[in-house]
């Protein structure tokens, strides 16, 4: 292997003829030395115990699959695909996610509705998908973002190079990067089976491996030279009378269509369209023709006991068995924030100080006047020499740098006397996971608490195009914390599938939703508002929150206006820490004349927040739509209903993944006049909005912290005792 490895470092370097002239010394070699396994290997036919033959009582099945490995390969797909559509033939592309090309979703989708597959070939066919061994699940990470993104079900390595060790980190119905018999492969050694087989996962389930079972055409008319199909008609007639798989593997980088001198890395078309009419002519009737996946969905439920096809996850810890695990262990947590303020890492560490963990939080400190290290409700919490500064990219990037550095320092130093089991880093940034390096190493598991996807963040607060380079790095960034860590957390289902599309297998991330605290979002503990009096009471709205630009508060503001003389006594409240926004409410304010209709009270702690809630009629959440704020599943949603007390929402996906119209009241996101439709709503129609009410508190019942905590520490417990 490390000859392999110092040839795929140093490839790029040689010249293609070169390269090619010293593999045909060497294959002319291997081919005399191997003249009695290759191009058949007599063991290889040998039929599988309890082989229930082909459907349809088929004689043998034929695969036909491409790896398209240059931009010149891509070039020639459709004339492959128009090549074998008009005999008859349909077959499998798999693209190179990451190469030197990128496939146009709209070749993809022509693919599909012309009855092709598309498959997954490696990741940047660079010949290091498995080197070094600890990178492969960032690699496996986005693999599995392509194949959920391209609809693909299968995979092919490079240079089919293949560790099946790796391969159980992929989310794939079935493998194609070995063979029956090749001896000028990398890795020579192959399946010995003509057959499919059925690979299991230590965790259960498994995939499907497809074996090629005729040379690859590069082989056969580039390094070997052959000028006929007398190889392939060989081992495709021997194939055919023991009943096996014909899988052939051709290239359409090495394909020459049309007419014009070849080159040298190239083959005439006309070779391949006289292998198929052959195929046609002389097996039509005998032979079943399929795709790699029809081949391994028919396989899996024809051949594989349920029992193994079934993926056995370990049963959840109770949640007294998992504070057994976690009692007396030590858990370091890496926040960029301020402790005391921000909810979620607070609840979840105040969770382990109570199951019995000691709990040490680095975070920023917010002002000069608060001490190096105090506790908090059990929780030992430092504060790094930082104050968060809101400004530009580079800034932000400067700031989470030093705490980046500041943080991994805190966690080695502590590491040596402290022995932590337990790592939870909170995104953002994503890049903080890495602090957790030198506990890693010594035993710690890790988990990334990813409160918000920052590429999508990123392009919502600057306004970036998808392509962006600093969102492709953000993306690149979020795929390798993700493979660094253990255990990923999110907070919604939206959150979730974004992650596990792009970045994260499916069995990797849990939700964690970011429900409030009961004990402080408590209606019992707060006096309800006094309806009496002389005067009529006021319809009160209420915002809180961050105060920015994409949570809408001028929609809400302008919504106001257009209801003051349809709703007497109307108001809008917010709460939030001032911002440069902030300037930008007070002068709409101002230049509405809602002077005495809106009014903003700055920053309040969650006790007093809970307070205000519990005085207001509707709470108001008037975000745009933005590829943020579309996944985003608010907090402030459950903080209203656990006060009893109904809100309007946008109609974003990350809400809709958790209620239906008729259990909140959703606005158009983005349209002051529906928000103002729904105010009036909620104004005039009493009874109804109790109704609304009601079904919405149930959800929040459903997902209280109580519910939460539970199944966070059943999560934390589960992962300790894997260490």
């Amino acid at each position: 292997m490390i000859s392999n490895r110092l040839y795929y470092r140093f490839k790029p370097y040689i010249p293609w003829s070169f390269r090619m002239a010293a593999r045909r010394v060497l294959a002319r070699r291997q081919r005399r030395s191997h003249a009695d396994t290759w191009p058949i290997n007599e063991a290889a036919g040998r039929i599988p115990e309890g082989w229930p033959g082909w459907p349809g009582g088929k004689k043998f099945a034929l695969v036909l699959t491409h790896d398209v490995e240059s931009s010149s390969g891509l070039a020639k797909v459709r004339d492959l695909m128009r090549l074998e559509k008009s005999l008859g033939f349909r077959s499998s592309f798999n693209f190179i996610p990451e190469g030197e090309y990128r496939v146009a979703p709209e070749l993809r989708a022509e693919l599909a509705e012309a009855g092709f597959e598309v498959g997954v070939h490696d990741l940047r066919h660079d010949g290091k998908l498995y080197w070094p061994r600890s990178d492969f699940s960032i690699n496996a990470a986005g693999i599995n973002h392509y194949l959920a993104t391209w609809g693909a079900r299968g995979f092919r390595s490079g240079f089919m190079l293949h560790d099946r060790d790796c391969l159980h980190e992929l989310e794939i119905e079935y493998d194609a990067s070995t063979f029956d018999t090749d001896p000028f492969e990398p890795q020579p050694e192959g399946a010995q089976t003509i057959f499919p087989f059925w690979v299991s996962r230590p965790q259960g389930g498994g995939y499907v491996e497809l074996p090629y079972t005729l040379a690859q055409d590069s082989t056969v008319f580039l390094v070997l030279k052959e000028k006929t199909l007398a190889i392939w008609k060989k081992k495709l007639e021997w194939i055919a009378r023991r009943g096996g798989m014909v899988l052939v593997n051709v290239h359409p980088d090495y394909v020459r269509f049309g007419d014009g001198s070849l080159k040298a890395s190239e083959y005439p078309a006309s070779l391949y369209e006289e292998f198929l009419k052959h195929i046609k002519e002389t097996y039509n009737d005998s032979l079943w023709h399929a795709l790699p996946r029809e081949v391994a969905g028919w396989y899996r439920e024809t051949c594989v006991p349920a029992a193994k096809r079934q993926v056995v996850k370990p049963a959840p810890a109770n949640l007294e068995d998992a504070k057994k695990f976690l009692k007396g262990g030590k858990v370091g947590v890496v926040l960029y924030s301020y402790y005391a303020t921000d909810p979620r890492p607070k609840r979840e560490a105040e969770a382990l100080a109570r199951a019995g963990m000691a709990v040490d939080v680095i975070c920023l400190r917010k002002s000069s006047s608060e001490p190096w290290h105090e506790v908090i409700n059990g929780v030992n919490v430092f504060h790094a020499p930082l104050k968060r500064r809101r400004a530009g990219k580079l800034v932000y990037m400067a700031q989470y740098a030093w705490f980046l550095l500041c943080a991994f320092c805190f966690l080695t130093l502590r590491s040596f006397r402290r022995r932590y089991r337990l790592v939870h880093v909170h995104n953002m940034p994503d890049f903080l996971v890495f602090s957790a390096l030198v506990p890693k190493l010594f035993g710690a598991k890790v988990i990334l608490d990813l409160h918000d996807p920052m590429p999508e963040l990123f392009r919502s607060i600057y306004n970036l195009p998808e392509q962006h380079y600093v969102v492709r790095w953000l993306k690149k960034m979020e795929r390798r914390s993700i493979g660094f860590a253990h255990q990923v957390l999110t907070p919604n289902l939206a959150f979730k599938k974004l992650f596990t599309s792009r970045s994260c297998p499916a069995g990797k991330i849990e939700t964690v939703m970011n429900s409030p605290e009961t004990r402080i979002f408590d209606p019992a503990k707060q006096p309800a508002a006094d309806a009496t009096g002389p005067e009529p009471r006021p319809f009160i709205l209420m915002y809180h929150g961050l105060l920015v630009e994409r949570h809408g508060l001028d929609l809400a503001i302008r919504a106001v206006a257009q209801l003051r003389e349809k709703i007497p006594g109307l108001q809008l409240h917010m709460y939030g820490e001032p911002t440069d926004y902030s300037k930008t409410i007070t002068s709409l304010v101002r230049e509405l004349k809602l002077e005495d209709r809106v009014q903003s009270h700055g920053f309040k702690k969650l006790e007093e927040i809970a307070a205000c809630i519990s005085r207001i009629d509707v709470g108001v959440i008037p975000n745009r739509s933005s590829s943020f704020t579309e996944i985003n599943f608010p907090t402030r949603i459950f903080e209203y209903l656990a006060m009893n007390k109904p809100v309007i929402v946008p109609n974003t996906q990350g809400i809709k993944d958790y209620f239906s119209e008729g259990e909140i009241l959703f606005f158009k996101a983005g349209q002051v006049d529906d928000l103002a439709r729904q105010m009036q709503w909620a104004f005039e129609n009493p009874a109804g909005l109790r109704e609304v009410l009601r079904r919405g508190h149930a959800i929040y019942e459903a997902n209280n912290w109580d519910q939460e905590e539970n199944k966070f520490l059943r999560l934390v417990g589960g992962l300790v005792r894997q260490g």
